[in-house]
């Protein structure tokens, strides 16, 4: 299967946490094993709600850094930076006269803002760009210029690839040629699964991340506050239902798991205990991660020259498959 590809694109939106490392990151990177894997920094798309450039610059290197301290190998996988893939926005130019306005109007996160406008008695357009408009066909060009076959995607990112699906697939039937190719998802159920410190899926939104590369004291101190319920040290307790168990299962193997169920059910287990016997393996997890991440985000000319000769590798890629593009639709010849 190597010879089949998988994409994947790479927002910058801060430092991860552990619900991204197991429902994003860790699957993304395992799909090396099997596939002819590309990362993208996608580095344009977060300019449609970040207007900082020096925040954009740094979140782009710390996204990067992240990636490589998890275990993405360079020369396994090919890594670059959207912005320097001229050929993407070549792309998005031809993919816009293909794409009925009537298709964003769908789009999940326009309504979204729009529902939201509505709410508030507001302009129904306000603060939309287009940017946030068009964003699925940017997304769509950055799938289809590389003839990704497959694409990870969470649930809240699914109606975008078949929105690139329908675009490809209205432009090869138009040709009746394939010249793009029709990728497929792959929707990891994890992105539901990984709880947050008070049992709701761990997100930014929620407030109740633990940060992947969090230093010891800290990661131990914010464990502590994991919600449970008010059960006694005394009382049996049930790992299926705790947020903590829920938590070590990540860091455990299946030995692990069934000798701390026993001591769940069998009673004398606080949660003090509990929490701390989930510190030590998390930390004893972590630790590499963050020790890698500690020497790769000082080291800038690292990251520039990973993502630069990525970045060179993806035009040579995109240029043959724009030409061949052009030319079969009587522009840019």
């Amino acid at each position: 299967m190597k010879n089949k590809i998988a994409l994947t694109g790479i927002k910058p939106t801060g430092l991860p946490h552990i619900g991204n490392y197991f429902g994003a990151i860790k699957p993304a990177i395992e799909l090396t094993q099997k596939y002819d894997a590309r990362y993208f920094i996608a580095d344009y798309h977060a300019l449609n709600s970040i207007r900082d450039p020096k925040k954009i610059k740094e979140m782009t290197y710390e996204v990067a850094a992240s990636w490589l301290a998890c275990g993405l190998d360079p020369q396994k996988a090919l890594v670059y930076r959207q912005s320097q893939v001229p050929q993407t926005f070549d792309l998005t130019s031809i993919l816009m006269a293909f794409t009925p306005k009537g298709l964003m109007n769908r789009a999940h996160a326009y309504k979204a803002k729009l529902a939201k406008n509505s709410e508030l008695n507001r302009d129904p357009d306000d603060g939309v760009n287009m940017g946030l408009f068009s964003y699925p066909v940017l997304m769509a060009a950055d799938i289809l210029l590389f003839d990704s076959d497959v694409v990870p995607v969470g649930q809240d990112q699914k109606q975008h690839l078949e929105m690139t699906i329908d675009i490809a697939q209205s432009i090869n039937h138009i040709y009746n040629k394939e010249l793009l190719k029709i990728p497929e998802p792959i929707i990891h159920k994890t992105t539901q699964t990984v709880s947050g410190l008070d049992g709701r899926k761990m997100s930014k939104s929620y407030d109740n991340t633990i940060p992947l590369f969090l230093k010891p004291k800290k990661l131990k101190k914010l464990i502590m506050k994991i919600v449970t319920n008010s059960q006694t040290i005394e009382e049996p307790k049930d790992p299926d239902t705790c947020n903590v168990f829920a938590l070590y299962k990540l860091f455990t193997n299946h030995a692990e798991q069934e000798e701390m169920k026993k001591k769940y059910r069998a009673g004398g287990l606080g949660w003090g205990h509990a929490k701390t016997a989930l510190f030590e393996k998390m930390n004893e997890k972590l630790a590499p991660f963050r020790e890698n991440y500690s020497k790769i985000i000082t080291d800038k000319e690292y990251i520039d020259k990973i993502l630069d000769e990525g970045s060179k590798k993806a035009r040579e890629i995109a240029s043959k498959k724009m030409k061949m593009l052009k030319q079969n639709i009587g522009v840019g010849f």
